[in-house]
């Protein structure tokens, strides 16, 4: 199978070229700010009832700032520090890609517990409410990378494999599709089942981390490393599933070491 021929800019203003990376960010905050406005009046017990219709844009606002910001600079510190000393400007055009989802969720950690403090309310059970969501926005990025023919598999021979324009002749897994499918839709399904229940606290959160740490690991076992990082620990890891092992261990340690399962 070839690569389809799909133009990364949907549509022109003028000089203002509108990318589908960046359409794909809007349907991933539109699509969580619907879901926590359904959430938010179905939902009426402890803890969650101290959130109201009001306060459900600030908090996609201030979600919105950890995401951009926080998955950009975690890209270039991350992935892509060298590129950034030559060319310092790279850290602004976030419509050719390079965004960290692990930069993202400690620029979301960062902004949901400024935000908490703000309504006066405890920050897990933020994250616990808003992390069914949190799916939609991922899904909707990988589609936004294989529009852009970027973050592709490994080669392989499989019927499904995809032959990408600029990444040579072979052909590969298609991993940005894996990734919508198992940390878009599948683990959606998951998170919004898990938490339709009354759930004690950390245990949302905890099974987000156990479920994105465990996906992402195992994707990556079909992704190409990133070129300028290659294989990290023991020449078989790659820095997406290295930084994943924190998340599985944190949340391992939500269910089991202190607040249990429910």
């Amino acid at each position: 199978m070839f690569y389809p021929a799909i133009n990364p800019v949907a549509f022109s203003l003028g000089p203002l070229s509108v990318h589908w990376y960046g359409i794909m960010y809007l349907v991933g905050f539109l699509g969580a700010w619907l879901l926590l406005q359904w959430r938010v009046k179905k939902i009426a017990y402890a803890p969650y009832s101290v959130f109201s219709s009001e306060n459900i844009s600030d908090i996609i606002f201030y979600g919105a700032l950890g995401v951009v910001l926080g998955g950009r600079i975690g890209y270039i510190l991350l992935y892509n520090i060298d590129a950034f000393f030559n060319h310092p400007l790279i850290i602004f055009k976030i419509w050719q890609g390079g965004m960290s989802f692990h930069g993202g969720l400690i620029g979301v950690l960062v902004s949901m517990f400024l935000y908490s403090r703000k309504i006066q309310c405890r920050f897990i059970d933020l994250m616990d409410f808003i992390a069914p969501v949190v799916p939609i926005g991922l899904g909707a990025g990988r589609i936004g990378n294989f529009i852009n023919g970027e973050l592709w598999g490994r080669v392989t021979e499989v019927p499904w494999g995809i032959v990408f324009p600029h990444a040579g002749p072979l052909a590969r897994h298609p991993s940005e599709l894996y990734e919508f499918l198992l940390e878009g839709v599948l683990f959606f399904i998951l998170l919004w089942r898990y938490s339709a229940r009354p759930r004690r606290p950390y245990a949302v959160s905890g099974l987000f981390l156990i479920g994105y740490g465990t996906l992402r690991f195992f994707v990556e076992c079909f992704r190409e490393p990133d070129s300028q990082l290659g294989y990290l620990l023991f020449d078989s890891l790659t820095m997406g599933q290295l930084l994943s092992l924190p998340m599985i261990l944190v949340g391992l340690l939500f269910f089991y070491k202190k607040w249990g399962i429910k």
